[in-house]
């Protein structure tokens, strides 16, 4: 059978393979659009399956909002480049989208959960990575629902934060929101600080106060003094709010009356252990590799 140009077109844009890859489908299902588009399905999936084991540790943070309830996710790519595509950010969003309006943050099994366009999470994701040429991957996902304000702050596409508050008015919660992604606090609060965490920190302290050689009390000052300057500089609470360092997060909520329910922050990447290219190595092998 005889492939037209406009079969090649219409496969191209029902599957967003290239054209020659559409054009040797067609050529082996004789013609058959659906065989044809099969064929690349599962072309598709082979790709993605030898693509699984790269890493994937740029990306975007993407937030969704539906009135009191908001979803935040990290979709994975393996460049900045990727991650800037027009597909790639349709796809996020995508999945944000029907994060949010399922109700389902579990990676698995929203994976097998239909898109808008018929197509389930995982088969767009496929179908990706067959035309980005990458590993694609959505890593996380976390609902937020708040009885009282909730805000979202992004800065770009690799951070993102969701902040949700007892009290207050949202531009308080954005706020505050815009603090958590440029000051990343490790903990919302002193209570929240694991007692080993603390431990370990007091123990570092007084090891190094010894050192000085003052009295055992002066000591236990210095290091009661640090631990609290400590926990000041990990907890949202304690830090000094970034739009006015003379006062307190805790302090401008408190004059507000207003408390923070929930708060999660996203960034691209984090956590991922990215291999380091070595430019110059590389060369020096590939010189000794040819001599």
């Amino acid at each position: 059978m005889s492939i037209t140009a406009s079969m090649v077109k219409e496969l191209r844009e029902r599957t967003g393979a290239g054209m020659m890859e559409c054009k040797k489908a067609l050529v082996e299902a004789n013609g058959d659009l659906d065989a044809a588009a099969e064929i690349l399905r599962k072309s598709g999936q082979a790709k993605a399956d030898k693509k699984a084991s790269r890493v994937a540790a740029d990306g975007r943070i993407v937030v969704a909002r539906n009135g009191a309830s908001a979803v935040i996710a990290e979709i994975n790519s393996e460049t900045d480049f990727v991650a800037k595509d027009e597909n790639f950010v349709a796809f996020a969003e995508a999945v944000a989208a029907l994060a949010l309006s399922s109700g389902k943050t579990d990676i698995d099994a929203i994976a097998g959960e239909k898109l808008a366009d018929g197509r389930t999470v995982e088969e767009a994701r496929t179908e990706l990575v067959q035309k980005v040429g990458e590993n694609i991957g959505v890593r996380r996902i976390e609902n937020i629902a708040a009885d009282g304000v909730l805000a979202s702050y992004s800065h770009g596409a690799r951070i993102g934060v969701v902040v949700a508050l007892d009290g207050g008015d949202e531009e308080l919660a954005k706020d505050v929101a815009m603090h958590v992604a440029a000051m990343n606090p490790q903990y919302v609060s002193e209570s929240d600080v694991p007692a080993e965490t603390l431990e370990n920190e007091r123990r570092i302290l007084t090891e190094q106060a010894q050192d000085s050689g003052k009295p055992a009390e002066i000591i236990e000052k210095m290091v009661t003094g640090r631990v609290n300057k400590f926990l000041k500089e990990i907890t949202l609470l304690g830090q000094p709010f970034v739009k006015d360092d003379s006062v307190t997060v805790g302090k401008l909520l408190g004059n507000a009356g207003a408390s923070i329910t929930a708060c999660v922050r996203f960034e691209v990447g984090e956590g991922i252990e990215k291999k380091e290219d070595n430019f110059v190595e590389e060369v020096m092998a590939q010189v000794k590799g040819a001599s």
